[in-house]
């Protein structure tokens, strides 16, 4: 493939050898489970994302289920958020017995329309989980403002979105807690698995400690009915060296970014994302719209061209088989569903952005 849509290993050649010393040192040290190197790494992103308590878990997805568990949400709770995300976002309130419910997005950010979030409050609901889709926070202000006002939480899901910033606080730090993803992909990613939770809370700080431990502070006695959600302690040195690399990593993005947005807009049947007032966009994806049915002839065309891409999402979560129980119908939320028939994401972190332009200038390919 001419250009990737992600090249890993390219990624980290400049850092391969202190990712391998920090591998050896790991083996060597014998303390494979917590530790000093998941400590260490998660005072690093306290300290970067500006929060007092920042914990290392097993993965994104486990961060949104632990952080559900220390909330205490249970069968009948419902919780708001968008239907145009990844699986996990949803997923994790379905696993702990909630009921998601929906609200469209807004097609400039493809986030969390706030303007609609009060007319989904009932009297079972509980809490809103906003999302930071693509390396962009929806616009956060008037979110936690109607969570303040009905009395309730707020977990802003920050997977894809580290680094980024509203009113230039750091994506994550808001609400009663924030989570992030470390899957390779990811801005900042690991060799494998990986996630963390934030928050401003301590005592629900120390609560998740215990449950992302089986919930239990000493061996074999415990006081929650947990889960294993820890961050083991090879990821967390490996994502200890990695972080002081993100804004290298995050201006290579932005500068992409705004390459193609120059080279893009006057382009025929394509929508280039763009960064919101008071948003710091870190642009884990570069999500084009192809608009008038013309995607799948883009797809083609890099497909021909030798270019990487790929759709986030093609489905949107009130459509997937697995949440039909909701008895939601197409059209519930028109544009969540346009933006799936839309998004095409093209390389974001390469150095042949040029390429990706010419071929995207060709037109589409039928």
């Amino acid at each position: 493939m001419r250009v990737p849509m992600l090249d890993l290993v390219k990624k980290h050649a400049p850092i391969r050898e202190q990712l391998a010393d920090c591998l050896l040192e790991v083996l060597d040290s014998g303390r494979y489970i917590n530790g000093p190197y998941v400590e260490r790494f998660e005072n690093a992103l306290a300290d970067y994302c500006g929060v007092p308590c920042a914990l290392g878990v097993s993965s994104g997805s486990d961060a949104l289920i632990l952080g559900l568990m220390a909330l205490g949400v249970k069968p009948g709770d419902e919780i708001i958020t968008t239907p145009f995300t990844f699986f996990a976002t949803v997923g994790a309130i379905a696993r702990v017995g909630a009921k998601p419910v929906f609200v469209d997005v807004s097609p400039e950010d493809f986030n969390m329309n706030p303007a609609l979030i009060e007319e989904k409050i009932t009297q079972n609901t509980v809490g809103i989980i906003p999302v930071s889709l693509f390396g962009q926070t929806p616009d956060l202000d008037p979110i936690l403002a109607t969570a303040a006002r009905n009395g309730l939480w707020v977990m802003e899901d920050a997977a894809q979105s580290i680094g980024a910033r509203y009113k230039e606080k750091m994506s994550g730090a808001f609400g009663t807690m924030g989570t992030f993803s470390f899957f390779p992909a990811k801005n900042l990613g690991g060799l494998g698995d990986g996630g963390a939770i934030l928050t401003h809370d301590e005592v629900l700080a120390d609560k998740m400690r215990t449950l992302r431990n089986h919930g239990g502070k000493t061996l074999y006695f415990y006081e929650f009915i947990g889960g294993n959600f820890r961050l083991d302690a090879l990821q967390a040195a490996i994502l200890s060296v990695k972080l002081p690399h993100l804004l290298d990593w995050e201006a290579v993005r932005r500068t992409n970014a705004a390459f193609y947005q120059a080279e893009l807009k006057d382009i025929e049947d394509i929508t280039v994302p763009v960064e919101m007032p008071n948003r710091h966009h870190v642009y884990n994806q570069f999500s084009l719209r192809i608009t008038n049915g013309q995607r799948d002839a883009y797809k083609k065309r890099l497909e021909s061209e030798g270019i990487g891409h790929a759709i986030y999402y093609p489905l949107c979560l009130h459509q997937q088989g697995c949440f039909s129980y909701l008895g939601h119908a197409e059209g519930d939320f028109p544009i969540a569903e346009q933006m799936a028939q839309e998004v095409l994401a093209i390389p974001v972190f390469t150095d042949q952005p040029e390429v990706v332009v010419e071929a995207l200038k060709k037109g589409p390919l039928s």
